[in-house]
């Protein structure tokens, strides 16, 4: 299991400006203090039919955090390196940034569409590890959401 003290940071952010404003969905996790929990952030912006910001805050223990940097850990996304995936474009953005112990690292491309967008690109195994590390971190804020405040979170 990793070291519950090591620094630990790890946030996503994808959106884009638009008809309907400054769309986004983004989340967070960061360790507090000892390292025993955590907070996790989610914020999800959409003016279409005038929804409203959504913003959720809660506290996760160190047994989610520790699921979550062995996910990060398995993915081995800290080896990759974004030089050569999709720049961001009038299509939006996304970024992720990791911290984990000494290591730190921050990723941006253009928004994902598809497999095709990854397999199209010219870094189609580095692309992939980050777009299937994104669709696994997404499921567990969005499960995470909907289990702590009985919401749908899209």
């Amino acid at each position: 299991m990793a070291n519950p003290n090591e620094p630990f940071y790890v946030r996503y952010y994808s959106g884009h400006s638009g008809r309907f404003g400054h769309e986004f969905l983004e989340f967070d996790f960061r360790s507090l203090g000892d390292g025993r929990s955590a907070s996790a952030r989610y914020a999800n912006n959409s003016n279409y039919r005038n929804d409203s910001l959504i913003r959720k805050e809660m506290c996760v223990s160190s047994l989610m955090i520790a699921e979550i940097k062995r996910i990060i850990k398995e993915s081995e996304i800290m080896k990759e390196d974004d030089s050569r995936w999709p720049q961001k474009n009038k299509d939006g953005r996304q970024e992720l940034e990791i911290r984990l112990g000494n290591e730190h690292i921050s990723f941006e491309t253009a928004k994902i569409g598809s497999l095709v967008d990854v397999t199209e690109s010219a870094d189609p195994e580095g692309l992939r590890v980050f777009y299937y590390l994104v669709q696994d971190l997404k499921a567990l804020v969005f499960s995470l959401i909907s289990l702590h405040f009985k919401i749908k979170p899209i």
